[in-house]
């Protein structure tokens, strides 16, 4: 009886044996199962994170070429504000010349009356009040533009007739019928001419 016991004993050893092994292979087989998946959990998740990251870099490149161009659309605008400021402050006294410039016309008017010992003082000082304005301009940058002989320049000049005139070679001013005027560089109004063909 102590061998069938024995025996027994053996049976259920090598039993418990077989299904510790059994339990062992199984817990083995599921770490290696638990393993590749996390495996392909974390090759997943770096595929992920890849995908996120390029992502990330595409909007972060995005986001500096708009800050860049935000950026020199500001600095045109500088530049724009500063050149209006410099030539308000340069053409400045263009809208009061342009209101001036009627009553220039009319005192060179004047001066073209026969002076008599009558008118003689009175001419005198039209004259003096002529060359005062004249100055007064000169000082603000206003220049008269030269015609009479000169060729004839589209941006200058404004022909309002044409002759043929074998002494003038042609394309030619003959004749200023009206004064042109430029405040610095710029033409305020183009002088009325007479011109070649």
């Amino acid at each position: 009886m102590e061998v069938a016991l024995v025996e027994d004993q053996n049976k259920d050893a090598v039993t418990d044996d077989r299904s510790i092994t059994n339990e062992e292979v199984e817990v083995i087989d599921s770490a290696d199962q638990e393993i590749t998946e996390s495996t392909e959990t974390d090759s997943a998740s770096m595929e992920e994170l890849k995908t996120e990251n390029e992502a990330l870099k595409a909007e972060k490149e995005e986001v500096f070429n708009r800050m860049l161009r935000i950026q020199a659309e500001y600095d045109n605008f500088k530049k724009r504000s500063q050149k209006e400021k410099e030539a308000e402050r340069k053409y400045k006294s263009q809208d009061l010349i342009n209101e001036l410039l009627p009553a220039l016309d009319n005192f060179e008017r004047a001066l073209q009356v026969e002076v008599t010992d009558a008118n003689s003082s009175l001419f005198d000082g039209i004259t003096m009040v002529y060359r005062q304005f004249q100055d007064a301009l000169k000082s603000q940058g206003v220049e008269v533009i030269e015609t009479e002989g000169k060729t004839f320049d589209p941006n200058l000049h404004h022909a309002v007739m044409q002759t043929e005139d074998d002494e003038f070679e042609p394309n030619i001013v003959v004749e200023e019928l009206q004064k042109g005027y430029l405040l610095k560089d710029r033409v305020i109004r183009p002088a009325m001419v007479k011109v070649n063909k």
